[in-house]
């Protein structure tokens, strides 16, 4: 699946089962609470912390339901993620094409 074709996935499911989107503010309280469930799983997996008996130790489904709702709030403010997301590879890679290479932290 193209990103695009994620983003009208979303609008087409919510226009079918969700009714209607949330607020744009609404869904963004929602997406920093599911990144928070992302780290809680991932300091959990990978981290110090140790998971409590029944909690989901997957980050999967964590990251999906992430991608869900920066997908809705994209659909919701008019942003075309794949030019977006080109626009940041191009932005990226003239800032940082010299720098990560040149990082003694990062090749050492």
């Amino acid at each position: 699946m193209t990103i695009q074709e994620a983003q009208k996935r979303v609008d087409e499911w919510i226009k079918t089962y969700g009714v209607r989107y949330f607020s744009e503010l609404t869904n963004m309280a929602v997406l920093t609470e599911e990144v928070g469930e992302l780290a809680r799983v991932m300091s959990r997996k990978y981290g110090d912390q140790s998971f409590k008996e029944g909690e989901e130790q997957d980050p999967a489904e964590e990251m999906a339901d992430v991608l869900w709702v920066l997908i809705c709030l994209a659909n919701q403010t008019g942003v075309d993620l794949t030019e977006a997301l080109e626009k940041s590879f191009e932005k990226k890679t003239k800032r940082d094409k010299e720098r990560h290479k040149n990082n003694h932290k990062l090749t050492t």
